[in-house]
């Protein structure tokens, strides 16, 4: 999702060359006209209007039914899921511009924040994942092996970050808020993600060290210690970086909205939603068992469209897999991710109607078409081969302490600055005041 003022055309610069307040559409999509985003007195909601209803219908719908024939658990998540993509529109929290304007333009709050979600997080997650229970349930981490399928898709992945328009949040919140581009990136995000099952046994047999998490041998403060230090660290080079290159670090933008409109309405600020993002994750821990994630349920979804198309994809090992066959085999409201995903569209819908942006349009370029298909085919593949895309690798799987979440980063970021260099090919960019995450 871009919020970004570097580099691209999903950021458009107002008749007063000022930015926009909140989350706009990505590459190729047409821009709500400038008048539109005056700021309004009070609370100054706009009618919900059909898409609103129907979301904020389904929100209420899909709880009740889910906790009557799943269970309250499956409920509660899909409800988080709800929470989840308002959290995301309205703090219109991208990985995707984040990491694009440190590259372009040296301007590093977008990362920063990020750092201090990860430092929410592992405070939180270390002691339950140590202990192993977390409110009487049985807790684990996302920990996976740290190994050369890892890097290779998360750099695959980092490229179709830059194409596609976003990451595997910003796909689904921005698809839900109305971007019709970001369906079409989605729609390929799945097909690719499918592709990848076929290879994955290929990949994971590849040389690896064995999954560890940082608390293992260090305990959990010991673990905490040493994560928020990396973190610390990696907020410390931002900070020289931008100084260095513009004498003085990047202040918040103001909003225009106050008070409870603000929170109704957006745009929230960005610290307030990584704090969202963080305990939305830890409850997700409580009551699922584990970590937020989100594209195995892309891989899901393909493979069962493809099933009666003729596709055979139990025969692959990936869905030989005892988890991986049950939920082949299961309805896709009994699959967590699933739930969670259907919740995060719903919630992103609510809050671009309560918002009054909710205008999708048809009008995108071929060439940003284009880049959606290539982009979506790339981050569906690498987040399979990778064991997980930026949240269930980067987010959670650093919040569990895993060395591959940090094996990720590292690689999807090498990947991103590629993917930035291919940029102009595709989308007509430039270079705009401020910058955002």
């Amino acid at each position: 999702m871009n919020r970004t003022g570097g580099r691209g055309v999903g950021v458009r610069v107002h008749p007063s060359g000022s930015r926009p307040h909140h989350p706009v559409q990505p590459e190729g999509a047409v821009m709500v006209h400038a008048n539109s985003l005056a700021p309004q007195p009070g609370l100054g909601l706009p009618p919900l209007g059909a898409p609103g209803m129907v979301a904020l219908i389904a929100l209420i719908l899909g709880t009740l039914a889910l906790g009557v024939v799943q269970g309250p658990a499956m409920g509660a998540l899909f409800l988080i899921g709800g929470a989840l993509g308002i959290a995301l529109y309205h703090a219109a929290f991208g990985f995707t511009s984040a990491w694009r304007v440190f590259i372009l333009e040296g301007r590093g709050r977008g990362l920063r924040v990020q750092m201090l979600l990860l430092a929410i997080a592992v405070v939180l997650f270390f002691p339950a994942l140590a202990s192993g229970t977390l409110f009487g349930n049985d807790v684990r981490g996302l920990i996976s092996p740290a190994g050369l399928g890892v890097l290779a898709g998360a750099f695959i992945f980092g490229i179709g970050m830059q194409l596609g328009g976003g990451c595997a949040s910003g796909t689904l919140f921005t698809a839900g808020g109305g971007n019709a581009r970001m369906l079409i990136t989605l729609v390929f995000f799945i097909i690719g993600s499918v592709i990848a099952t076929a290879h994955f046994d290929w990949w994971a047999g590849l040389p690896a060290l064995e999954p560890m998490a940082l608390w293992q041998p260090l305990g959990p403060w010991g673990g905490i210690a040493l994560s928020l230090a990396i973190f610390g660290a990696i907020a410390a080079l931002t900070m020289a970086v931008e100084r260095r290159r513009h004498g003085a670090l990047e202040r918040a933008p103001d909003s225009p909205r106050h008070g409870l409109a603000r929170w109704l309405r957006g745009p929230w600020p960005l610290v307030a939603g990584a704090v969202a993002l963080a305990l939305l994750n830890f409850l997700t821990l409580a009551i699922s068992g584990r970590p937020w994630g989100i594209t195995s349920a892309f891989a899901l979804w393909g493979a069962k469209i493809a099933q009666p198309l003729g596709i055979d994809v139990s025969a692959w090992g990936y869905w030989q897999r005892p988890a991986n066959a049950e939920a082949l085999q299961s309805s896709v409201f009994a699959d967590i991710t699933s739930v969670m995903d259907f919740g995060i569209i719903a919630g992103a819908m609510l809050a671009a109607a309560l918002a009054g942006r909710f205008a999708p349009s048809l009008r995108i370029p071929l060439r940003s078409v284009l880049a959606a298909v290539i982009g979506g085919l790339m981050l569906g593949y690498g987040a399979r081969i990778a064991y997980g895309c930026n949240i269930g690798a980067y987010f959670s799987g650093i919040a569990s302490g895993s060395l591959h979440g940090y094996l990720w980063v590292v690689a999807a970021f090498a990947g991103n600055v590629l993917g930035v260099k291919m940029r102009p090919w595709f989308f007509m960019e430039r270079r705009t005041s401020r910058a955002d995450g």
